[in-house]
């Protein structure tokens, strides 16, 4: 009886080990750096769940989305996209053509990172499991004999255990991953072919192009002088930051930029605003061929932000699990389109500079001046929350294109301060910033294309 109670205290401790082992080794096993034509991706494994199957994980630009592939068994892999060098092998794997080289390259380098790391797994259980083990034989004061059978048992089960929790991936992930042929196909859409330069003559003569929506366009201010249809349709004013840094660099620069324009409908594709079909930015980018700089504003209108806003002046909370999910499912539809955009940027013509431009925060929290609008400095918290999530897309997108990014700071200069740099409830387009919002946007970008060298 007693012997009985005794094996089965000793497999429950062997059990417990292997699961503190496993546990342990899968938190700090590191991953695999992998690189395949200046695509950087690190190969890990994502939380195990209890599903029989399911996707993994990719984290693009700090945001974790769930990969277009699945995976069976509970153990997945995660994949942290670093970084891409824009060189003409990377052009070519992520556009359609017969590039088999370039694309089983990058599936057979994860393959051959996951592997890895699986190897390093099954080392550190084996290691994690030797010291917990070491030190229970230590406190049970066993002869060295029993010791040592002790031990080496206890490794054993615990590395039984592991290869058959990891069994399943361990066999089936590399046949997923080895069939992985881009990084959108981990994404869930396709590569799309660069966008066409628009019809017309080119522009040699522009110096900077700006791209984006209403901030980019400078909404609530003055026409321009000679201002066209299109300008006008579009909500561009004269004090757009696109202005500041014509005056200021002495560019002849192209202020594309249109109200309510997203990465789909209005820079990547055709916009229609007010039943006039506007083409697409990028397009009309192309034309200028020896552009040396390109300014990105975009975000807001992706992520639906004024619906957002009013959405948040309505309910109860902005921070509750409807709100959070509805705000969640847009920012990774963002990111998304965020890659495809940041893609076609480097189909510029003359590879110029691409400086993305980060949202300015508008509230002040402790200001509590909206509430009559149904917006409370809790609810504002929650908002300079979102932005900052949003910011960090836009700003690790950047970086791991190699492109520069400019972040605007209106601290002390928020809405219902004393000098502020965005327009009120009552002025033509509230919580856009102003004229002194977008000189300090301009010079924020003259900034960090300086520093950039």
């Amino acid at each position: 009886m007693r012997s009985g109670r005794r094996i089965l205290a000793v497999a429950a401790t062997f059990v417990a080990v292997a699961a503190v082992s496993i546990a342990v080794a899968l938190l700090i096993t590191p991953e695999r750096t992998v690189s395949a034509f200046g695509q950087t991706v690190a190969v890990g494994t994502a939380p195990p769940t209890l599903s029989a199957s399911g996707p993994g994980e990719l984290v693009l630009f700090g945001q974790t989305i769930p990969t277009a592939v699945r995976f069976l068994g509970p153990i997945r892999p995660r994949l942290v996209l670093t970084s891409i060098d824009l060189n003409e092998q990377i052009a070519a794997s992520f556009t359609p053509g017969p590039h088999a080289p370039i694309a089983s390259t990058l599936g057979a380098k994860l393959v051959a990172g996951w592997r890895t790391y699986f190897l390093v797994e099954i080392a550190l259980v084996a290691l994690v499991a030797l010291l917990l083990l070491g030190a229970i034989a230590g406190w049970r004061r066993s002869g060295r004999r029993a010791t040592v059978v002790f031990i080496v048992v206890g490794v054993g089960v615990a590395e039984l255990l592991n290869i058959g929790a990891i069994g399943l991936a361990a066999v089936t992930v590399p046949g997923r991953l080895g069939s992985v042929r881009s990084l959108q196909q981990l994404v869930g859409q396709s590569a799309e072919p660069p966008v066409a330069p628009a019809p017309g003559p080119m522009q040699p003569q522009v110096e900077a192009v700006v791209l984006g929506d209403s901030t980019a366009a400078g909404v609530g201010g003055p026409a321009p002088a000679d201002a066209s249809p299109r300008d006008i349709l579009c909500g561009r004013s004269s004090f757009a930051f696109a202005t500041t840094l014509a005056r200021v660099n002495d560019w002849t620069v192209e202020n594309l930029a249109c109200s309510g324009a997203s990465i789909p409908e209005g820079v990547l594709g055709p916009q229609v605003v007010r039943g006039r079909r506007v083409p697409a930015q990028l397009a009309v980018a192309k034309r200028a061929v020896d552009a040396s700089t390109v300014v990105v504003s975009v975000g807001a209108n992706d992520l639906g932000w004024s619906s957002f806003l009013r959405l948040c002046a309505v309910v109860d909370s902005c921070n509750n699990r409807a709100v959070d999910a509805y705000f969640q499912r847009s920012l990774e539809t963002f990111t998304r389109s965020y890659l495809e955009l940041l893609r076609q940027l480097s189909t510029l013509p003359g590879d110029p500079q691409v400086v993305i431009v980060q949202y300015y925060i508008p509230f002040d929290p402790t200001l509590d001046c909206l509430a009559d609008s149904g917006i409370t400095s809790t609810k504002m918290a929650v908002l300079v929350q979102r932005l900052r999530a949003l910011n960090t897309v836009l700003a690790t997108g950047a970086e791991t294109f190699g492109y520069v990014t400019a972040a605007p700071d209106f601290s002390g200069h928020e809405l219902c301060t004393e000098q502020p740099y965005v327009q009120g409830p009552t002025e033509p387009a509230p919580l856009h910033p102003n004229a002194r919002g977008e000189l300090l946007i301009a010079l924020t970008i003259e900034r960090a294309i300086v520093a950039s060298g």
